[in-house]
Formats: C-alpha cells, sequence, structure tokens
C-alpha cells in the first residue's frame, strides 16, 4: 500500500513565530507593527526579506539593504537577523503531534520558507528536524510558497501524489494555493485543532 505523506510547514506550525517579539526586542523606538512592516515589506515579491528567503542575499547583505531602506541602525538590523534563530524554538505540542504522523506509519516532509542560515541552524539544533524524510527550505532550493514551483519539486523530487498527502501551514494564502494545484491541505491553528482535524480525517 502507498504510504501517504503530511507535509509540514515550519515558521508558526514547527517552532514558534512571533516577528512583533522580535520587533519589540530589537527595534524598541518603533511601533512594533511599523517596524514589521518596514523590515518585512508586507512580503512583496521583491522584499529584501524575501530574497533572503530565496538564498539570493547573505545576512551582512540583507542587513546592509535593510539599514539603507528604513534608516533603521544597521547594528540593530544586524542583531534582529542574528536573533532570529534563537527565535525559533520548537513548539512542544507541535512536536508531539508530529510524533504521533511518525507513529501512524506516514511519511513526513517539510516545506518552509526558510533562509538556509536557519534551516542549517534549526537541522543542527533540533532532533526533531531529523524526522522528516524530505525537507524543501526555500533557501536551499530558491523557490518559495504559494507559487507552484516549490510545490512541484516537493511532488518531483521526492515522488509525492499530491492526493495521498496533506499540507499543513499556518498562513491560508498558502493552504489556498496547494488546494489549487491539487493537494491536500489543512490550515494549521494550534497543534491540537490540527491533530482534531487529522483524527477526522483518517490520518491518526
Amino acid at each position: 500500500m502507498t504510504r501517504r505523506t503530511v507535509v509540514f510547514d515550519v515558521g508558526g506550525v514547527i517552532v514558534r513565530w512571533q516577528p512583533l517579539a522580535l520587533m519589540r526586542a530589537h527595534l524598541p523606538q518603533m511601533e512594533p507593527e511599523q517596524a514589521y512592516a518596514a523590515v518585512f515589506q508586507n512580503w512583496a515579491p521583491n522584499a529584501d526579506w524575501v530574497d533572503f528567503d530565496l538564498g539570493r542575499v547573505t545576512p551582512a547583505d540583507l542587513a546592509q539593504r535593510m539599514a539603507r531602506r528604513t534608516g533603521y541602525p544597521l547594528e540593530a538590523i544586524e542583531a534582529l537577523i542574528a536573533a532570529v534563530p534563537d527565535h525559533l524554538q520548537p513548539i512542544a505540542e507541535s512536536v508531539a503531534l508530529i510524533e504521533r504522523v511518525r507513529a501512524a506509519g506516514h511519511r513526513l516532509a517539510l516545506l518552509s520558507n526558510m533562509p538556509h542560515p536557519y534551516a542549517d541552524e534549526l537541522e543542527q539544533r533540533h532532533a526533531c528536524f531529523g524526522w522528516f524524510e524530505h525537507r524543501v527550505w526555500s533557501g536551499r532550493v530558491g523557490l518559495a510558497k504559494p507559487q507552484r514551483a516549490v510545490f512541484d519539486h516537493l511532488q518531483q523530487t521526492f515522488s509525492i501524489d499530491p492526493a495521498q498527502a496533506i499540507f499543513l501551514d499556518d498562513h491560508s494564502g498558502n493552504i489556498d494555493a496547494a488546494r489549487r494545484y491539487g493537494w491536500g491541505a489543512l490550515h494549521f491553528r494550534d497543534a491540537a485543532q490540527a491533530g482534531a482535524a487529522l483524527e477526522r480525517e483518517g490520518w491518526l
């Protein structure tokens, strides 16, 4: 029988992602929402951080670009970028959910918009990432959600049948995109909600 595949997003799903907390810690002179908008540029396709996600710029180049664009102190931007790996701590309830999926015999894959230096840190620091048979990080492959190309890359590289897979992500836009491309998808809000949904749908 063909094993089914559960595909997890990472930030906000497996590890915490609370960017406003990072803004408060490293750009305290700014309103957190204003700093967030300035740093991430609403994740527009040509945003500085999107280029970082795609592996097009180094952390040092990113800091220089953002400091010039925003006028924020270079040292503060550098500290913000350097602080992210420590911020990305595994969510215990999510790790327990992954263990349940693993125990059920499903293939585990991840699909994340994540710069490759952070991906390297996560894999080195946290054993749970070793449980995934397949890992697609945007910074390594130069492709990112919600574009179809990254879903096709995951499908083709690892011989995944989207009809026999379910993708979990905390961003509704990525869920909508996955469904358009023929993938099963579940909007992740927290591990309890996701686990209950996987039970209802016969995955657990």
